[in-house]
């Protein structure tokens, strides 16, 4: 209780200070006053307490000038009824100064919070710790793992609810991804589902945690008891318990759940200190609560020095409020109504509180969302960002290579009109860069939630679909689609290219679009080789028994696609 009660003993400066006016003017009726005065504030007090305990608003300078005022102008009524002083008369003009002053102050200082608020829109952008980069970067789908999205995910753990002890009591908590030794997967709590529930079960039985990366994985229940909860009330709920601890910090989002190395769940919760004399967030000054949720201990920690086992110490829900600030007030809160100079809005594709969770080549979390326009009407992509969950490092990635593709709303798109009639969305876009094409990743699910198929949609092409049963297959098919594209001449990367020469076992051209596509097959190598005439036009004269020397982009599954090749006895260059 001791953060309820701090916040609820500055809330009653502005009423102590009218109370011991009372008393020094009111000479006459002095016991009387006193008397009131100690009942107004005990019936106060007690209506404080209950509202703080509800709201629990954190202690900043905009909260406690309006508590002030509320609590103020309360007791200020409140004594006037009880003692024999009468508001604007002749006899209390004394009393009538205070009243006029609290009036003036009301009307100055609430509007100003107000604006102060809009003028430090700015100020919150300028605090972000951003990094803008030319050439986008390149999303490798092998280092970016999540494949199931949170809907499949949630709809199977669902259906694995009656494993729980005492299921009625209980439904599924928030979904959380996160990396458990070297696995990525979902973490959901099992939470109360009402007060009643909590009332006669006191403690929750455990979490579910499901793979990310695996359509076909079941979920597995862990049980363990927990006491403090989102879902559990009074002092066992999580939020409470971090204001009692940090009522000054201001929480941001739902506190989830993380898993550690050794399988014990904790709460996080991501808090932040404002800007000046307003509530909006200095991101550079993002912190994470940290609570066992069988104790009820509290630990704070600077976000990128929470314990490591926590991928998230900064929420989804913090991440889209870092993209707001950084796309739309660019230049201020005017320019972002007005002008909108170099404003960026962020799309509302994302799985978690429009932003989608994924991880890099180092195991390290970052939250994806792309950038559109703010004109109507325009379903182009301008850039996208990636959110550091543990730093909150902001890189803006707007290279020309994103100019002029479709956004992740127009990618959804594509696949909802693609099965109408069997009413089968789009989820969880993420724009990778396969083989120098940014591309659109997206699950397909049924209206339960089920997966059916994968789509690889390239963004410079709306018409450029590959839909697959399992992400391996379907990116091999998109790859080879790519190489038999008569349009697609540009290089797939020269970082990943391989040398090879031999003498050629067979071979097979085909006709793709009016342009031939030429596979064949070197002696003693298994692979697979194809390449574009596009960009080797003399390719198409390649017989068996000729050597070659080629540099190609070798995959796993014993293909590749070649990038140069010269044919000994032809010259044979590619066309840039």
């Amino acid at each position: 209780m001791t953060g309820i009660l701090t916040t609820t003993i500055l809330s009653f400066i502005l009423y102590a200070v009218i109370a011991v006016f009372f008393i020094i003017q009111n000479k006459k009726y002095r016991v009387t006053t006193v008397k009131a005065v100690g009942l107004v504030f005990a019936t106060l007090f007690i209506l404080g307490v209950i509202t703080v305990y509800i709201l629990m608003p954190p202690i900043t300078i905009p909260n406690m000038t309006i508590a002030n005022l509320v609590i103020g102008t309360a007791g200020m009524i409140s004594l006037y009824a009880l003692t024999k002083s009468k508001p604007f008369t002749k006899s209390t003009k004394h009393f009538d100064t205070i009243t006029g002053a609290l009036i003036l102050f009301a009307i100055i200082a609430i509007p100003g919070f107000i604006l102060l608020g809009i003028l430090s829109l700015d100020d919150a952008h300028q605090s972000i710790a951003t990094k803008e980069v030319e050439e986008a970067k390149p999303l490798d789908q092998d280092a970016t793992p999540i494949v199931v999205s949170p809907e499949f995910a949630r709809n199977k753990v669902q259906k694995a609810m009656s494993v729980v002890p005492n299921t009625q009591f209980y439904d599924l908590g928030k979904l959380q991804v996160q990396k458990v030794n070297n696995d990525i997967v979902f973490v959901a709590p099992v939470e109360f589902t009402g007060f009643w529930k909590y009332f006669r079960g006191k403690e929750t039985e455990g979490y579910f945690t499901i793979s990310a990366t695996d359509i076909n994985a079941q979920p597995k229940f862990i049980e363990g008891k927990m006491k403090y909860t989102n879902s559990s009330y009074f002092n066992h709920q999580v939020s409470r318990t971090i204001y009692n601890a940090h009522p000054n910090y201001i929480q941001n989002g739902e506190p989830q759940i993380e898993v550690d190395e050794e399988g014990k769940p904790w709460y996080v919760q991501t808090l932040y200190k404002p800007i000046g004399l307003t509530n909006k967030p200095n991101l550079q000054k993002l912190h994470a609560a940290v609570v066992d949720p069988v104790t009820g201990d509290v630990k704070l920690y600077k976000s990128d020095q929470a314990p490591e086992f926590i991928e998230g110490s900064i929420s989804s829900e913090m991440a889209s409020e870092e993209n707001e600030y950084f796309g739309k007030y660019v230049h201020g809160w005017l320019n972002s109504i007005f002008g909108k100079k170099d404003v960026k809005i962020p799309n509302e594709s994302g799985t978690e509180t429009s932003v989608t969770p994924l991880f890099d080549e180092n195991g390290a979390m970052y939250y994806f969302t792309d950038m559109s326009s703010p004109k109507e009407n325009i379903d182009s992509a301008l850039g996208y960002t990636l959110i550091n969950a543990r730093t909150g490092k902001l890189t803006y990635y707007n290279g020309e290579q994103n100019n002029g593709i479709m956004d992740s709303k127009g990618a959804k798109e594509i696949v909802n009109k693609e099965f109408p009639e069997k009413k089968w969305t789009g989820s969880m876009p993420i724009l990778y860069n396969i083989d120098g094409n940014p591309t659109w990743v997206v699950n397909v699910l049924d209206p339960n939630g089920l997966f059916k198929h994968y789509a690889y949609i390239k963004a410079a092409d709306s018409d450029f679909v590959v839909f697959g049963d399992t992400a391996r297959s379907t990116l091999e098919s998109y790859r080879l689609a790519l190489a038999q594209d008569p349009s697609n001449v540009e290089s797939t990367g020269e970082a990943n290219l391989e040398k090879r020469n031999g003498t050629v076992e067979r071979v097979l051209v085909t006709t793709q679009d009016k342009n031939q596509v030429v596979q064949f097959l070197l002696q003693d190598d298994p692979i697979i080789y194809t390449v574009n005439s596009g960009k080797a036009p003399r390719a198409i004269f390649l017989q068996t028994g000729d050597k070659v020397e080629l540099e190609a982009n070798i995959r796993d599954n014993q293909t590749a696609i070649v990038e140069t090749i010269s044919i000994e006895g032809l010259t044979t260059t590619p066309e840039q």
